[in-house]
């Protein structure tokens, strides 16, 4: 990209209001290189997070006690109680495209897929071709299919893309299938006319990854496609026979396609005739009240959680409450921003927090709950450079793995600056050939039984992008199911194995050499990561 090009960019972008410099002392030690020993040689040798077997030793009543924590929950999200043993979580890729394909073949009501894009390859087409199978099984069933996309990402490509791969679907069962492309308000004008495929998806984009088969859902990080299948790490979440908790994510998709555009037999998007307002076209502030009120009146009709909430025993064996929540900062809705960043200032001092996040990036505010405000031993874990899914990229993205260690190093500084690295580590995932893409966290309490009893998990990074630009999806869980939490243990287990403790000799290896150019891209364009 040409150098002309970069500067109209930045004009362009300087609407948005750009992060605010960090300090100086920062900045001149980046621009020096990486010099200085920041840890402790011991530091350098400690263990990963909660690799110990747990028993189960704590009672629930027990357990409960330290999870009133997180009654307010109740107060300020829908609350769906279950039964743990209904939920399961997936290892890895396989396992998950394994399970969409299962449960695509055998819903026999519903099937709604919310994601970025559906990729064009092998795993792609047979998922398809796995819903229109299913279909023709039940030609005379009430069986519906809902695909919700971003309509950027989903219309990249002139030959192949997304729109081209569902078309086969809705030219043979119309009446059954929809398909959806949600297009952010703020591309719009001059912005939309110049900015190129690719270039354009950086403004904002619809980020939910929810997948729901009849009364069972699946929520993930996981997008639609063949890296997602095979050799990226995610996590992903089923939740089983919860009927209330699906329906409530099925509205939620619903209703983010009302304002979305609508893909028809001959490959044109229309905008939803119900909906009175226009994504580019239209006034952009009438768009975006219209659509942020359709959201919150969802929310709204759902009943709030009693104090009593987190009760054990209870008649209905539930030991489990799951606590949606969504973040859309392009309409104005910051709810999972808001609660995420309460639930890492109220945990306790004597418990463990291990957040994972596939892009590093956290917005100053997150940054203060943890540095400023936040009390337990913290694990963050991310993706090593070799790890990352734009290393090796061409041109421009090429960079963004370096953007990302700067980022980190940058943080990794204020951990030191605040002598606060016996109890803020961070971790890098490196494994053969495999990129990571994992994010949410884990709580647990007390070393006596180190399985977690809170989970977050779903789309967002805890970056900017996850709360200004796109459009996020996931839940809290909180347990006292021991075969729940076991799973959860495990799954965390498995992750940090494959990580390596940050130091600052991480940041003197040759590799890790910021190209000034990506300092200068990451200063202005850092909220467009």
């Amino acid at each position: 990209m040409s150098l002309i090009f970069q500067k109209v960019i930045c004009r362009i972008f300087s609407t948005t209001t750009c992060v605010a410099g960090q300090d100086r002392r920062y900045r001149a030690v980046a621009r020096k290189g990486w010099q200085r020993n920041l840890v402790p040689r011991s530091a350098l040798h400690l263990p990963r997070p909660e690799m110990e077997d747990g028993g189960d030793d704590l009672q629930k009543t027990e357990l409960l006690r330290t999870l009133e924590n997180f009654k307010w929950l109740g107060n300020k999200a829908p609350c769906f109680p279950v039964n743990g043993n209904k939920i399961h979580v997936l290892s890895g890729p396989d396992s998950f495209y394994k399970t969409l394909i299962e449960k695509t073949s055998q819903a026999k009501q519903r099937i709604t897929l919310a994601s970025l894009y559906l990729g064009t390859g092998d795993h792609e087409h047979e998922l398809v071709k796995t819903i229109e199978s299913t279909l023709k099984r039940n030609p005379d069933s009430n069986l519906k299919i809902r695909v919700l996309l971003d309509a950027t990402r989903g219309s990249r490509g002139a030959q192949q893309n997304s729109r081209t791969m569902l078309l086969p679907l809705l030219q043979s069962h119309s009446q059954q299938c929809s398909v959806h492309f949600y297009h952010t308000p703020a591309l719009r004008g001059i912005l939309k006319k110049i900015l190129p495929e690719r270039w354009n998806e950086v403004v904002g984009l619809q980020h939910m990854k929810v997948y729901i088969f009849d009364d069972s859902l699946l929520i993930s990080g996981a997008n639609l496609s063949h890296d997602y299948f095979t050799n990226r790490q995610d996590r992903y979440l089923v939740v089983e026979d919860s009927k209330e908790l699906v329906d409530f994510f099925d509205k939620l998709v619903e209703t983010v396609c009302q304002f979305s555009f609508q893909l028809n037999e001959n490959n044109h998007l229309n905008l939803n005739s119900d909906f009175p307002h226009h994504p580019s076209d239209s006034n952009q502030h009438e768009f975006t009240q219209e659509a942020k009120r359709r959201i919150e009146n969802l929310f709204e009709k759902q009943p709030k959680a009693s104090s009593s909430v987190l009760q054990w025993p209870n008649p209905y064996s539930y030991d489990t409450w799951i606590f949606p929540f969504v973040q859309m900062g392009q309409l104005n809705i910051y709810m999972d921003n808001i609660l995420t960043r309460e639930i890492l200032e109220k945990v306790p001092k004597n418990a463990e927090l291990c957040l994972a996040t596939g892009y590093f990036n956290l917005t100053q505010e997150y940054m203060e709950s943890l540095l400023e405000h936040s009390s337990p031993n913290i694990h963050i874990l991310m993706a090593h450079p070799l790890a990352n899914g734009f290393f090796g990229a061409k041109g421009f993205a090429g960079g963004i793995p370096s953007g990302y260690t700067l980022l980190a190093y940058q943080f990794y500084r204020r951990v030191i600056d605040k002598a606060l690295e016996t109890r803020i580590r961070l971790w890098e995932y490196r494994r053969q050939n495999w990129t990571f893409h994992a994010k949410g966290l884990w709580i647990s309490f007390g070393r006596e039984d180190p399985r977690p009893s809170f989970t977050l998990v779903g789309s967002p990074n805890f970056g900017y992008r996850s709360v200004y630009r796109d459009l996020e999806a996931q839940l809290a869980v909180v347990t006292i199911n021991s075969s729940l939490r076991d799973q959860l243990h495990q799954e965390r287990k498995n992750l940090f194995q494959q990580a390596e403790l940050v130091s600052a000799t991480t940041f003197d290896q040759p590799e890790r050499k910021i190209p000034l150019w990506v300092r200068v891209v990451i200063k202005v364009f850092r909220r467009f990561f």
